[in-house]
């Protein structure tokens, strides 16, 4: 079992079974991944929200491959392991004028830095959000020829933007052509189910998979299995607070549900209707909850309230104010 490491010098935004590989390995072998964040660099640190009127849409997803598999061949699944994950210290969402499941609610651009640590995503400093990263496109070249973007998920995977895609995770995709030719990139610090702003927390990544082949396994889309023993999200901790919509249309239903916590975001947690947007997609779950009893569906939006972080209380303070407890009891009692 060999090891090797592919830069991010030479990504692609698409996807072509005709792209030549960068690497070819066998079965068993493990590849470290180089990934840009999902702007390639159009957005940086140091970026305002202007930068986001000027977006170029074909650089978007810079993948890092393709990976040749020897002996994969269409009718094989291929196997790949999520070992590691690791940022590369910054990361960003954003509101993206005509992109987003509220597109037609949000024209202005807004642009939302995040300090990054090793179990945290720092929104602001009584918001953090645990660090569960993930790539966000993950795929073998599709069996069609030509070239496809990257923007919607295929048979082939794609942009998947799967939260649970953490290490430890077992993910099977269809090889629809020699060699599978896979690649990854747009990773994500953390990311509600669903992605709703367009955006999770988009981040350089360094990322470790390992590859096996199951030969005459024929799959037709993409499966996965979660480590056992692993929780599929952190933030179960403190419960959560959840809004709901209901209706025949289960896209609009999750945009009514999404807008209602936006209202409950921007009203009761003291942030603007962009800065409510963004932390949607970066921690809010979109959920199914009912879709047998016709005419109408429930779609449930989940606010995870451990990622609200309470102040903490110096020792001083806390004696302060035992203190003037003591006091006050004592006024009321008539004692000196």
């Amino acid at each position: 079992m060999s090891s090797y490491r592919l830069d991010d010098t030479k990504p692609h935004a698409f996807w072509d079974n005709s792209y030549p590989p960068r690497l070819s390995i066998k079965p068993g072998d493990t590849v470290v991944f180089e990934t840009l964040e999902a702007s390639a660099k159009q957005i940086t640190p140091a970026s305002r929200s202007e930068a986001l009127n000027t977006l170029n849409f074909d650089l978007i997803h810079p993948l890092t491959g393709p990976v040749y598999v020897k002996g994969a061949e269409p009718g094989d699944t291929l196997e790949v392991e999520v070992i590691r994950l690791e940022h590369r210290g910054w990361g960003w969402n954003a509101v993206i004028p005509g992109f987003g499941l509220l597109a037609e609610d949000f024209s202005t651009p807004y642009l939302h830095h995040y300090k990054l640590g090793q179990e945290h995503c720092e929104f602001r400093s009584d918001i953090r959000i645990p660090y569960e990263p993930f790539c966000g496109v993950m795929g073998v070249a599709p069996r069609e020829p030509g070239r496809f973007n990257t923007i919607p998920p295929r048979e082939n995977g794609g942009n998947l933007d799967i939260r649970h895609l953490t290490a430890g995770t077992r993910i099977f995709f269809p090889v629809l052509v020699p060699g599978a030719l896979f690649s990854c990139g747009d990773c994500h610090s953390a990311q509600g189910d669903g992605e709703v702003n367009g955006t999770g927390i988009e981040t350089p990544m360094t990322v470790t998979l390992r590859f096996n082949l199951k030969k005459g396994k024929k799959i037709t889309e993409l499966r996965f299995i979660t480590p056992p023993g692993k929780r599929l999200t952190l933030t179960d901790s403190a419960g959560y607070f959840v809004t709901t919509a209901h209706g025949p249309d289960l896209f609009k239903n999750a945009q009514c549900a999404v807008r209602y916590m936006v209202d409950y975001l921007s009203s009761e947690r003291q942030m603007t209707r962009e800065q409510a947007y963004c932390l949607c997609g970066a921690a809010v779950d979109l959920k199914i909850s009912e879709i047998v009893d016709a005419p109408n569906w429930i779609v449930s939006a989940y606010l995870p309230l451990s990622i609200f972080v309470k102040p903490k209380v110096t020792v001083q303070k806390q004696r302060d104010k035992t203190l003037s407890k003591r006091k006050t009891i004592k006024s009321k009692t008539g004692r000196r």
